[in-house]
């Protein structure tokens, strides 16, 4: 997706932009491809060192990334803090982006039961939590944005992915309902295919992560690419809502 697609009328500027997950990977490449269309940026994660290196880049670059947050996206608490930290700097958010997600992919036989709970909470629950944060003032406002990062595994299950793909199709699953439920929130769901990312830094059995790392390796897309992806979807209209945007490496065959 080249900025040709609407670099110039994208409508982003001013919007106010909450994104977790933002310290790396898809999460910071968005903040980086948002701050040059003229979002004002909230960044959450765990890492804030990080947060703040990306943050100074921005403003840098002559972008807007005002506050910077810590968030576990598994503590409800910390969603609704940084949430609320959002909204009493700004008076309103626009869009949030749910993208904070963990991958340790593994056999069930193998009965890694903790890594399944650690899915479930950041993949599913961050989700929630970050969706119950911010629907009353959105819904207050009557407007507003939420984009989830899924995957392709969330429209189909692949050997040693199974509580991986339960977990992102669960997230298409919310977003289609939460779609539905509401005529004026735009809900966006962004499956990615193999991107350059953190995400098999996960993965706890060595053997399992260096197979998996040589198949990511073989044809990945830059972060920056699912990055244009949800700034083309958040850019559009009031009253266009892009559903669903899947975006792979022309040559992954799944």
């Amino acid at each position: 997706m080249s900025d040709s697609l609407g670099s110039n009328t994208l409508d982003i500027a001013g919007k106010v932009i909450a994104i977790t997950g933002a310290s790396s990977g898809i999460g910071e490449a968005t903040a980086l491809r948002l701050a040059k269309h003229g979002a004002l940026l909230a960044l959450g994660a765990r890492r804030t060192d990080r947060l703040e290196a990306l943050a100074a880049r921005i403003r840098e670059a002559g972008g807007e990334a005002p506050l910077v947050h810590a968030l576990d996206v598994t503590r409800r608490e910390e969603v609704e803090a940084f949430v609320q930290a959002t909204l009493a700097r700004h008076g309103r958010i626009d869009v949030l982006v749910n993208n904070a997600g963990v991958m340790p992919l593994s056999r069930m036989a193998d009965l890694k039961v903790d890594e399944w709970e650690r899915m479930v909470d950041v993949n599913v629950k961050g989700v929630l939590f970050g969706i119950g944060a911010v629907l009353p003032s959105m819904n207050a406002q009557r407007s507003g944005q939420i984009v989830n990062v899924s995957s392709v595994a969330g429209r189909q299950v692949f050997a040693t992915a199974a509580v991986y793909c339960a977990t992102k199709f669960a997230v298409h699953a919310l977003s289609e309902g939460l779609r539905q439920e509401s005529p004026f929130l735009r809900v966006t769901t962004i499956a990615p295919g193999a991107v350059e990312s953190e995400l098999t830094s996960t993965i706890s059995d060595p053997a399992m992560k260096r197979e998996v790392d040589e198949v990511f390796r073989k044809e990945q897309l830059p972060a920056d690419a699912i990055a244009r992806a949800i700034a083309f979807a958040i850019g559009q209209p009031a009253d266009v809502d892009v559903n669903e945007l899947v975006v792979r490496p022309t040559a992954q065959p799944y």
